[in-house]
């Protein structure tokens, strides 16, 4: 059984071989008895496998896969049996996500029990003057509930809930139990000074009809942590989950609901990992 974290998991952190990021990162996550999702890139693959081996209780291993890879299936392969236990973050494709060229890539993983982290909603433009073949749309957050709905026994998590489309990646969370959305990026700074919104986008909590999940949990518990590091840019950890909190509290999201939210959802989904 796999080790499953302590008081906050952190699903969205990105590595690609930045010196020193690693060392840092575990001091960071010892500080808080955390765990993190090392979204691993294909060149920083070695360090990072013998560094997780190192420390299984603090770090998971996630394979960063673009899925028009001719080879992509023989990456998922090698991913698994290296112990990783997700694939991602996926981003930019030249299909909509829930084409069927991508159900084979789904398949494997749902075989392997591999959680899957895609991209959602608006990508940065960094070469503005070079042509590229990347659409928003193709990365909708309601290319997910396709996904969700043929491959039921994947967990599937969209990062940054759709940005800008939160209500329509809310609104597939509540029917999909294997779907989840963190709220990383830039949402938490453009709201700052309107967390209460939320509220309207996770507005099933506490109803009990035939149009809510029978659950009664929170609404707000569609939601797991993401910090999104990238570039080794440790201290967006710390920025990130002070925003979290901050919305948190704003909306009176329960304690209790808050701790699943930063990590007893993901103890739970890691805990029936093989």
């Amino acid at each position: 059984m796999f080790a499953a974290g302590g008081k906050i998991i952190d699903v969205h952190v990105h590595f690609d071989g930045e010196p020193g990021f690693l060392d840092g990162l575990l001091a960071k996550l010892d500080s808080v008895d955390g765990l993190a999702f090392l979204l691993t890139t294909p060149r920083a693959f070695p360090e990072a496998l013998a560094f997780i081996e190192k420390h299984p209780s603090r770090l998971a291993g996630f394979g960063a896969i673009r899925l028009d890879d001719p080879n992509v299936l023989e990456q998922v392969d090698s991913f698994h049996q290296a112990g990783f236990r997700g694939l991602g973050e996926m981003t930019s494709p030249l299909h909509n996500y829930d084409d069927e060229r991508y159900w084979p890539v789904y398949e494997r993983a749902e075989r392997y029990q591999m959680i899957l982290l895609f991209h959602t909603g608006i990508v940065n433009r960094e070469t503005p003057h070079v042509p590229e073949d990347i659409s928003f749309d193709r990365m909708r957050a309601t290319r997910l509930d396709l996904i969700a709905r043929r491959f039921p026994k994947l967990v599937v998590i969209g990062a940054h809930l759709g940005n800008p489309s939160y209500a329509e990646a809310a609104e597939i969370a509540r029917w999909n139990p294997n779907l989840y959305f963190d709220l990383s990026g830039s949402s938490l700074i453009k709201k700052s000074n309107d967390y209460t919104f939320f509220k309207s986008i996770f507005w099933w909590s506490g109803i009990v009809s035939a149009h809510t999940p029978e659950s009664g949990a929170s609404a707000f518990e569609k939601l797991v942590f993401g910090s999104d590091i990238f570039r080794g840019d440790l201290a967006e950890f710390d920025r990130e989950r002070d925003r979290y909190q901050k919305m948190l509290d704003a909306c009176d999201v329960p304690k209790e609901a808050q701790a699943r939210i930063f990590s007893g959802t993901m103890q739970q989904i890691l805990r029936g990992l093989p």
